[in-house]
């Protein structure tokens, strides 16, 4: 996809997760967003995630946001940029994931270590590479203080003072992520809407290609009804592997070891 395609994708996934955009009533090509029992959504908690997601000052520079690496004009990743850039333009080892349709998801990051967005959305903030916090205090210092976050956490949470804690916080901006979809393409309105002049034959011909030829379907699910176009599991496609070919021995039970004793690998692997 060029670059020019790609920020065209950006558009309309600024339209598709704009707070209106409810769980209930995904766009065509889409299943319902899954939406834990604890945190519902409601607008007053999309909009209360978006403003904490777009905020520099939980940063240990108080330049560095969410919307820092996942940019909404860039389909919320940092595109061009082959690697995320953190605090003091420290640069970890891979890029920024997209953020669109993460809401399918039921595992998160490289490691797969944190079950959905409420569990991802507290650990960038404490990373040394990306915002660099030492703890979440200083957030919790912020909208504990903060006029308009006070207001915003009692009237979405009913919680002020010491009682609105990292759970709230988190809660808010898996909210506002679970609005960041991305349906209704011509492909959804070709496959699932009956418009049989939403592709062109060039398009549905591609189409036959990635579903018989290619068995690209295989890993990038398309379903009768709906197309995510993962089957959300992890895959080991050797990318990457030749460099560190020699190592591997030594690294797979160093890696195993610490993840056995709870030591942070995640630090590890986006520092070294």
């Amino acid at each position: 996809m060029n670059f020019a395609r790609f920020l065209g994708l950006a558009a309309l996934i600024v339209v598709l997760s704009s707070p209106c955009a409810f769980a209930a009533d995904p766009p065509l090509g889409l299943p319902p967003v899954p939406v834990p029992a604890d945190n519902p959504q409601t607008p007053e908690k999309i909009a209360l995630g978006d403003r904490l997601f777009h905020d520099t000052r939980f940063s240990s520079t108080g330049e560095v946001s969410c919307a820092t690496c996942h940019e909404r004009e860039k389909a919320f990743t940092d595109r061009p940029l082959k690697v995320a850039e953190g605090v003091n333009s420290l640069k970890g080892t891979r890029n920024s994931p997209t953020v669109i349709n993460a809401a399918y998801l039921d595992s998160m990051f490289w490691d797969g270590r944190e079950p959905d967005l409420e569990g991802q959305a507290a650990q960038p903030f404490v990373n040394p590479v990306e915002m660099a916090l030492p703890n979440h205090d200083p957030i919790l210092e912020i909208v504990r203080t903060d006029p308009g976050y006070v207001e915003a956490f009692q009237n979405v949470f009913g919680k002020s003072g010491e009682d609105v804690t990292m759970k709230e916080v988190t809660q808010a901006i898996a909210a506002f992520e679970r609005t960041i979809v991305s349906g209704n393409s011509p492909f959804d309105r070709w496959r699932f809407g009956g418009d049989k002049d939403a592709m062109t034959a060039q398009q549905i011909r591609g189409f036959d290609i990635f579903i018989n030829q290619g068995r690209c379907v295989s890993c990038h699910v398309v379903e009768h009804d709906q197309a995510t176009f993962t089957d959300s599991r992890f895959h080991n496609i050797g990318v990457g592997i030749n460099s560190i070919e020699d190592q591997v021995p030594e690294l797979a039970p160093a890696f195993l070891k610490a993840k056995k004793e709870g030591i942070n690998v995640d630090v590890a692997v986006l520092s070294d």
